[in-house]
Order: C-alpha cells, then sequence, then structure tokens
C-alpha cells in the first residue's frame, strides 16, 4: 500500500519518464485551487529531491500566480498501464522566465517550443506512493499537436502579445510574473 519517502528512488524515477500525462495542483492563500494535467514531454527529474516542468503558454497561468504568493506545489502521476501505482510530489516551487538567467540553464533539457513560457524548479520534500488499484487502464494513442500548432502560427510576436492580454494575472487576481518587469510590449 501507500509510503512516505524522503526521496525519487531510481525506481520511481523511470516510472515518471514513461508517463504521459501528470496533474499539478497549486493554491494561494485564498481564493481557488488549482489542478491541471499536463503532458507534451515537459518534466525532468534532476535529483532525487528535484524536478523541473516545462510549461508552455495556455489559457490561463494559475500556477506562477499562485507559486508567487505560496511556493506549495503537488504533481500527480498515475499508472494507466501495468502496475497500479499513484505518485505524488510534494514541494515547494519557483517559476523561471524567458528573461531569468535560469532559464538557459534550464530550456536545453527540452524540446524546442514556440509557446514555452515558463520552467517550474520543484525541491520535492515528500514523495508518496499509494496504490493506485481504482485508476483505470488506459491506452496511449499519441500527443495532441494542437496547442504546439497554435503557438507556432501566432509566433513568439504573437504569443507575447497573449501573454499580455491573457497570462499577467490568476482568476483571482494575482500577478503571474509573466512579463518582464517595467517590460514595454
Amino acid at each position: 500500500m501507500g509510503k512516505q519517502l524522503e526521496q525519487i528512488t531510481p525506481e520511481l524515477q523511470a516510472f515518471i519518464k514513461d508517463q504521459k500525462i501528470f496533474f499539478v495542483a497549486t493554491a494561494a492563500c485564498d481564493g481557488l485551487v488549482n489542478l491541471s494535467p499536463k503532458g507534451m514531454d515537459s518534466i525532468r527529474v534532476l535529483s532525487a529531491n528535484r524536478v523541473i516542468w516545462l510549461n508552455v503558454t495556455g489559457s490561463g497561468n494559475e500556477t506562477a500566480a499562485h507559486l508567487l504568493e505560496n511556493n506549495r506545489i503537488t504533481i500527480m502521476f498515475c499508472a494507466f498501464e501495468g502496475k497500479p501505482l499513484i505518485l505524488r510530489l510534494y514541494g515547494k516551487g519557483q517559476a523561471y522566465h524567458p528573461y531569468d538567467s535560469e532559464w538557459n540553464q534550464y530550456i536545453t533539457y527540452f524540446p524546442p517550443m514556440t509557446g514555452a513560457r515558463q520552467i517550474f524548479d520543484i525541491k520535492v520534500d515528500m514523495v508518496q506512493t499509494s496504490c493506485g488499484m481504482a485508476v483505470p487502464f488506459m491506452d496511449y494513442n499519441r500527443e495532441r499537436d494542437e496547442l504546439n500548432k497554435w503557438a507556432d502560427k501566432k509566433g513568439a510576436e504573437g504569443i507575447r502579445e497573449y501573454w499580455n492580454e491573457r497570462n499577467t494575472e490568476s482568476l483571482d487576481g494575482l500577478t503571474t510574473g509573466i512579463l518582464e518587469p517595467n517590460a514595454d510590449l
């Protein structure tokens, strides 16, 4: 059954690498809790207590806003094939944007994506496994490419305009830090 661990074991790291989808949960001190599915070959385990995740442009930007106010984050993986397993990584996260010096250090871990907007650096405090026996079997078909095609069509300048229009503030009115301080569009 379930176990609490202090770090990501090599077996769990291999499990993470094989997953096609994971879920990210964050919350500010008040307001809405955000829970989002993620995919697109966008997570990397850097060490037993550290993962990075490349976040791409989307309709909202809740995670970035939440982490600026309250840096708690949970990432969850589920086995939809093979041995049942649920894996949660609890930790503290921070965002790196294209204007941050850390961006160039970490972006090379990921395939190029026009819509890349943040890299989240997560220090894992606790790793928890649970049985996953109620998670259904599901077959992976293929990646969706609509989001990348949309971003490629917009281009870098169009993505920046989109960030300015749709990604600077959370649903609760919190700032996301997406644009450089004092940046002119």
